[in-house]
Formats: structure tokens, C-alpha cells, sequence
């Protein structure tokens, strides 16, 4: 992230001491010695440095309470994190405040209400990039970033490796005899919308297949954009026999708009999605999907937040856990399906 004013994290390094001594000096702590309280005030001056309430923050007493912000609540891959996440924690003796913010305003509003005011020791962001909220996360603060793309080496991330769940699903399908394949994104303006594309794209190159000529349509995660959007596809009357959805949610609206138009799963369309939640096993037919692990990702963002409040020297990680391709029935071979459209 670009920063345009000087933060404490400038000043440790100017002055070759960590973060907590700086925020000591700052507070008026007395286990500081006289020559590197003086050294510090001599790169504070240096740098022009305004101490703010988070560097203030830093010297008080303990919370034990850390926050995870996600765009809401209610969405199963959030609360699957969340629980992992909270789990975790908990066993380190901290407690984890869940909470949404919908849009930018209210982030910025729960970071400056959270973190600002010293009532939390650590952040979980989820989702950072699909708006403009990565601009307003809190600076010199404990913070990791959850399903995102990396932008800023000091930050901790974790996240599926979106672009291998985008190679599996495509590779699955290739094998089944499948060459002309459709896929239905997620926005764009998100990593794993993104970055499963690329695994998409890249692996029916590897093919030899165009993939600029793959049908494509760009849903919202929803059950119903998946639904609208073999509609959209069926009628703009490309040719294809086999769906990549990008998340199981949109692939079961796929199964329920091919039911009402009339095309059988998986004899005449193959049908994939990304993250094996609970029903898709249980839909019909049973759901081919990549599955991810949404607690592990949770449990490994609370290792990496509580690793970076405890040890601020600590190099920042970025994890990619693995996906895995989970057959059912959604899914056959080529040989006994003609297109769908």
C-alpha cells in the first residue's frame, strides 16, 4: 500500500529498533534506555513524525480482543473463516470480535471505531480488494488480509490458491473429452475472480484451445446470477458442453436454469463449481466442485495475525492453501453428451 505520510513503522527503521520500542518512547515508558530514547527522538524529528492514536495504542494495557471485518455475515465462505478464525484464537487465550461492513463508508467507520480507539490488538480484513477499502486499512497495526492477492510486503495474507481451483476444475473437464467449455465468473474486480479466470484461461491454452473464444458470462456468486447467466449464454447461441461456475452457489443456479430449459446434467452439459459447501453433495445431480478449506484458511490468518502482534521483526507470510477436486455426478464424459448450445 502507498503511504503518503510518515508512520511509525519509518521511524523503527530510522532509528534500528522495533515498533514497540518507538511506541514506549512515545508513551513516556521508563524501560527505555536514556541513549535509545534518544535516538528515537532524534529520527521522529528527522522524519517529521505525528504520533497518532494507534501509536499511542500500542503502549496500553491488553484487550486479549482481536476483529475480523467481511463484507457480511451471512455469506457461508465468510462464516466458515470466521469460525476457523475464532476457534483458533481462542485457544491462544484472545477473544474475536466478527463484524461486516457492506461498503467503504462503514469500514472505514468500524477501522476508526476498532482499531483507533485501542479496543482491539489485531485485524482480519476479508475480501479487501473488491472495493476501495484496502486504501483505509489501519497503518503500524497488526493486520492480516483474507482471499486477497497480496499488494504490500509488510501485510500478512491467506487465501486458496485461486489460480491452481481455476487449472483443477478446467483440467477435470478437459479430460472428460470436453473442449468446448464455458465458464461463469465472479466480479471482476475481485482476486478470485481473477485469478481463477487465469487458471482457466491458461490451462485451455496449455491445451491448444483459444481461450478468448470460451464463452463467458459474469455472475455475482448468487444462485441466481448462475441461473441468469446459462440463460445469457444459451441465448447468445455459442456453442459449449461443459460449465466452469466459480463458485458452487452459481453452479447450482446452472443446474436449476439447465432443469427449466430442458438440458440434461450431466448428459448433455457438464457442470463444475469451486468450494464444496454443504448441500452440494445433496443437489441434483450431486455437484462436482473444487473444494477449499474455509477453517484452515480462518485458522491460518489467526496463526499469522497472532505471530505479527507478538513478533513485529517477523517477515510477512503469504499462504496459499490447495484446492482439491471433489468428483460427483455433475461431471461425464464427453462421449455421450452433445453441446448446450
Amino acid at each position: 500500500m502507498s503511504r503518503s505520510r510518515v508512520t511509525i513503522r519509518d521511524v523503527a527503521a530510522r532509528a534500528g529498533v522495533s515498533r514497540q520500542t518507538i511506541s514506549r518512547v512515545i508513551n513516556g515508558g521508563e524501560l527505555v534506555s536514556p541513549e535509545t530514547a534518544a535516538k528515537v527522538q532524534a529520527a521522529i524529528i528527522e522524519l517529521g513524525f505525528q504520533p497518532n492514536a494507534i501509536a499511542r495504542f500500542m503502549a496500553r494495557g491488553r484487550t486479549q480482543t482481536l476483529a475480523c471485518i467481511s463484507p457480511n455475515l451471512t455469506d457461508y465462505t465468510f462464516a466458515s473463516v470466521i469460525e476457523g478464525a475464532e476457534a483458533a484464537v481462542r485457544k491462544e487465550g484472545y477473544f474475536l470480535m466478527s463484524t461486516s461492513a457492506p461498503d467503504i463508508d462503514t469500514f472505514v467507520s468500524l477501522v476508526d471505531e476498532l482499531v483507533g480507539a485501542g479496543h482491539i490488538e489485531g485485524l482480519l480484513v476479508a475480501n479487501p480488494f473488491a472495493d476501495g477499502r484496502y486504501q483505509h486499512l489501519p497503518e503500524d497495526f497488526p493486520t492480516v488480509l483474507v482471499g486477497a492477492r497480496p499488494r504490500d510486503n509488510d501485510l500478512d495474507s491467506v487465501a486458496l490458491d485461486d489460480v491452481e481451483a481455476g487449472r483443477i476444475a478446467t483440467q477435470h473437464l478437459l479430460e472428460l473429452g470436453h473442449t468446448a467449455i464455458a465458464t461463469i465468473t465472479g466480479p471482476l474486480a475481485e482476486d478470485c475472480s481473477q485469478d481463477r479466470l487465469a487458471g482457466f484461461h491458461a490451462t485451455l491454452a496449455a491445451a491448444g484451445l483459444a481461450a478468448e473464444a470460451s464463452p463467458m458470462a459474469v455472475g455475482d456468486w448468487s444462485a441466481r446470477s448462475g441461473y441468469e447467466c446459462l440463460r445469457q449464454l444459451v441465448e447468445s447461441g455459442q456453442r459449449f458442453s461443459a460449465i466452469f461456475a466459480q463458485n458452487d452457489q452459481m453452479a447450482i443456479g446452472v443446474l436449476r436454469a439447465a432443469h427449466d430449459l430442458g438440458i440434461a446434467v450431466p448428459e448433455t452439459l457438464s457442470v463444475i463449481g469451486v468450494d464444496d459447501i454443504p448441500v452440494a453433495p445433496h443437489v441434483e445431480p450431486p455437484l462436482t466442485t473444487v473444494r477449499q478449506d474455509f477453517g484452515a484458511i480462518g485458522r491460518t490468518a489467526a496463526r499469522l495475525l497472532i505471530r505479527a502482534m507478538e513478533d513485529d521483526a517477523a517477515a510477512a507470510e503469504h499462504v496459499r492453501l490447495q484446492p482439491h477436486l471433489v468428483v460427483r455426478r455433475s461431471t461425464q464424459q464427453i462421449s455421450t453428451a452433445t453441446p448446450a448450445a
